[in-house]
């Protein structure tokens, strides 16, 4: 039986602010935001059993995913954010295609200095008529709510430090709340560096676990951000390590940042 603490680990990326290496717990400033559109290609030709070991699908699980994510900073330490995203998908018993959960929150900057911060999330959420949870079958979920606590601190080098001139890391936790689905904790650890003036290199995994003795899930995912001015953009690779009762999905992330 995989240990709670393993599934629970995490690296995710945040949203990172213009020049600056910052990430979620950092509140956008009033009247500025960010955008993200994300595309996601999942393959999966296994998936882990209830006792977290790793079984053969009988036909391959594919999964395309377009996100957005928009933040905006209603005050100095009030950031809104509204997020959605349309999936198509192929299992062994079904094909599908639809909009996934549209979320609405609110992130409040609880304290900040030059280093660090703290925040904390309220939001939520509409289920749609694709997943509304990885290990769900499409259209099962309904409303959500989630709590969720942010702490991140950054440290800026005068000189630059093997090519780097920054570093973060942030600390997440969240408790969401599910109708027709079971309740989830959800644990993030966030690490990252700024090279030079145009490159952002980052390490990541999401993590969570299902109560009840639901399912568990660990993904990892690496990848290379690169500055345009107010545009980024983002490739990555991801790749499901651990879980119960979830797909073992790998595949390519792309992304692009607008700041504005």
């Amino acid at each position: 039986m995989m240990p709670v603490g393993a599934i629970l680990f995490g690296l995710v990326l945040a949203g990172l602010a213009s020049g600056d290496v910052q990430a979620g717990a950092w509140a956008k400033k009033k009247g500025q935001g960010q955008a993200f559109l994300k595309w996601e290609a999942m393959r999966a030709t296994e998936a882990f059993d209830a006792q977290g070991l790793a079984q053969p699908l009988l036909v391959e699980r594919k999964e395309t995913t377009w996100s957005l994510v928009t933040e905006y900073g209603l005050t100095d330490r009030m950031t809104l954010q509204v997020k959605g995203d349309w999936q198509q998908g192929q299992d062994a018993g079904f094909t599908y295609e639809g909009r996934g959960p549209v979320e609405l929150g609110l992130m409040w900057q609880v304290w900040r200095d030059d280093q660090t911060a703290i925040g904390v999330y309220v939001g939520a959420a509409q289920g749609g008529d694709a997943r509304n949870a990885g290990y769900a079958l499409p259209g099962q979920g309904g409303r959500d709510y989630e709590v969720r606590a942010l702490a991140g601190r950054a440290v800026h080098f005068e000189t630059s430090r093997f090519g780097a001139r920054s570093v973060f890391a942030e600390v997440q936790m969240a408790r969401r709340f599910r109708e027709s689905l079971s309740d989830e904790t959800r644990m993030d650890l966030t690490v990252g560096s700024e090279i030079g003036s145009d490159w952002l290199l980052l390490g990541q995994a999401f993590g969570g676990v299902a109560d009840n003795s639901g399912a568990r899930w660990l993904s990892l995912e690496s990848s290379a951000v690169r500055h345009f001015g107010s545009w980024s953009a983002q490739l990555g690779w991801r790749r499901a390590v651990l879980g119960r009762d979830s797909p073992r999905h790998q595949g390519l992330v792309l992304a692009l940042w607008r700041r504005f």
